[in-house]
C-alpha cells in the first residue's frame, strides 16, 4: 500500500499511533466498508485534549479493549464523549508478563518471548473460543447501538489485527485484502518497531537480536496461522461466524447493509 492511502486511513492525532479508519476497503461484492465508523488503534492513554475533541466530533459509541488487566491499568483508556469502554482480554490475564516489570532483567525477558514459533501459537489460539472476540462481535451485532466503534490494544497489531480481521471477512472482505491491510502496520508502525530494536540491541547478543527483528514485525504467516486455525475447526468461515458468535445469514446482512456502501 502507498503512502497516499496510508495517509487516508490514518487519523490525524498528535497521542497516539497506528490509529486507522478500516473504512474504504472493498468486499468481494464491490462494496466498501463505510468510513467513520470502524476505526482500530494502538493504546489510547497519550491523547491529547484536541485528539479527544477530535473523536469527539466522530461521535463514538464503543471502544473495546484487548489489554489485559495489567495493561490497562497503566495505562488507562481515557473518556471520549458519551463513548462506553469495555475491556476484555485476549490473553490470558495472568501470563509471564503480568508481573514482569517488578523485576530488574524485565525488558530481556519480556523480549525473549517474541520469536517466530511464539507468534505462530499464539495466533493460532486466539481466534477459537476467545470470550474478547466474542464480545466484540455481540457489539458488531447490534451496528445501530454500537458503532462507530474504536478497537484496540497496546500497538494495535496483533490482538486488534485478528479482531478486525474476523470483523472485515464478517462484512464480505477478501482474505488476501485482510492481509494486507493486516501487514500495513508494519509501516505504520515504522518508528514504532525501530525504537524497541533499539532498545533490545542494548541487551542482546548479535545473534539473538538478528532473531528477534526476523520474528517482532508483522509476516503474513502469523495471520494466516490464525485463519488457518479457524478453517481447521470450522471448515468454512460462514460456519464459524455461525459457531463462535451466534452470527447467521440474516444478521450477517443486516451488519453488512449498515457497515458497507
Amino acid at each position: 500500500m502507498n503512502n497516499k492511502n496510508i495517509h487516508k486511513c490514518l487519523l490525524p492525532l498528535h497521542g497516539a499511533i497506528n490509529f486507522r479508519d478500516m473504512g474504504g476497503i472493498e468486499t468481494s461484492d464491490g462494496r466498501k466498508v463505510k468510513k467513520g465508523i470502524l476505526f482500530r488503534a494502538a493504546e489510547l492513554a497519550g491523547l491529547t485534549e484536541q485528539d479527544k475533541s477530535f473523536l469527539e466530533s466522530l461521535n463514538i459509541k464503543s471502544i473495546f479493549d484487548y489489554r489485559r488487566r495489567a495493561e490497562a491499568e497503566r495505562k488507562p483508556d481515557p473518556m471520549i464523549g458519551q463513548a462506553i469502554h469495555e475491556r476484555v482480554s485476549v490473553a490470558a490475564e495472568d501470563n509471564i508478563t503480568t508481573h514482569l516489570f517488578e523485576k530488574k532483567d524485565a525488558p530481556k525477558e519480556y523480549f525473549s518471548q517474541f520469536t517466530v514459533e511464539g507468534f505462530l501459537k499464539i495466533y493460532a489460539k486466539m481466534p477459537i473460543e476467545n470470550p474478547s472476540y466474542q464480545k466484540l462481535m455481540e457489539r458488531l451485532k447490534n451496528p445501530e447501538e454500537n458503532l462507530p466503534l474504536i478497537h484496540h490494544c497496546t500497538a494495535g497489531r496483533d490482538r486488534t489485527g485478528v479482531g478486525a480481521m474476523i470483523m472485515l471477512m464478517t462484512l464480505g472482505v477478501p482474505y488476501e485484502i485482510v492481509l494486507e491491510d493486516y501487514l500495513l502496520s508494519n509501516e505504520t508502525l515504522a518508528d514504532y518497531h525501530n525504537q524497541i530494536f533499539i532498545k533490545t540491541s542494548e541487551f542482546f547478543t548479535e545473534e539473538e537480536w538478528i532473531g528477534f527483528k526476523d520474528a517482532f514485525p508483522l509476516r503474513a504467516d502469523y495471520l494466516h496461522a490464525a485463519y488457518h486455525s479457524i478453517l481447521q475447526k470450522y471448515g468454512y468461515f460462514d460456519h464459524y461466524i455461525m459457531r463462535e458468535f451466534g452470527i447467521t445469514n440474516e444478521i450477517r446482512k443486516k451488519i453488512q447493509e449498515f457497515c458497507l456502501e
